[in-house]
């Protein structure tokens, strides 16, 4: 099996980005983005998905978090997208439920190439440790668009660490089975060929 690895750059007038990303490593991180809880969102997804990261943002955070978890989100999704390459082998779907405490989040993901997202449920509560609570579902749908997956996830709880942290989980361990290599396969899952 070839590397499956990426480093890309993101530079704008907004925020300043650089990750790299092993879809096959042992789900080792280092992530500094100067918001301390998507920082343990982002160390949490790489923990359960077992994906070797690294996230360093200087964002524009003197005026919110909005920029920093978009272009985040944006720049894991284009790695993604070029560690897969033409994603022969993968298992592609997969669909995880994940609890912690009172809530839980569902995620159900194809790698598709068709970029769709869709989104059940609300926070509890608006703000985490300097994240604002629906830029949760922003950073999916911004993953989404920009690794070529359709991503349906949906929570639900009474307090929205645990919503935001189960939904994370549970988008890791989704995509962990998802890029999965099958060894009986050789092509793309899909009768069109590609994907």
């Amino acid at each position: 099996m070839t590397d499956r690895t990426a480093a890309l750059t993101r530079e704008t007038a907004e925020t300043e980005i650089e990750v790299t990303l092993d879809v096959d490593g042992d789900g080792e991180s280092t992530v500094e983005t100067g918001v301390g809880f998507f920082d343990h969102m982002l160390t949490a997804f790489a923990t359960h998905g077992l994906f070797d990261l690294t996230v360093q943002c200087d964002g524009d955070l003197e005026i919110d978090d909005h920029h920093t978890v978009e272009d985040v989100a944006i720049t894991l999704g284009e790695a993604f997208e070029a560690a897969l390459g033409e994603k022969r082998g993968i298992q592609r779907f997969a669909d995880r439920r994940v609890p912690l405490d009172e809530a839980v989040a569902s995620v159900v993901v194809d790698v598709s190439g068709r970029p769709y997202f869709a989104f059940d449920g609300a926070f509890s509560q608006a703000e985490v440790g300097g994240m604002t609570s629906h830029m949760a579902k922003h950073f999916g749908r911004s993953l989404a668009m920009n690794a070529g997956l359709t991503l349906h996830c949906g929570v639900e709880g009474e307090n929205a660490h645990h919503e935001i942290e189960a939904l994370f989980k549970g988008l890791a361990r989704a995509l962990d089975d998802a890029t999965r290599i099958d060894e009986r396969r050789s092509d793309v899952a899909s009768t069109k060929g590609e994907l």
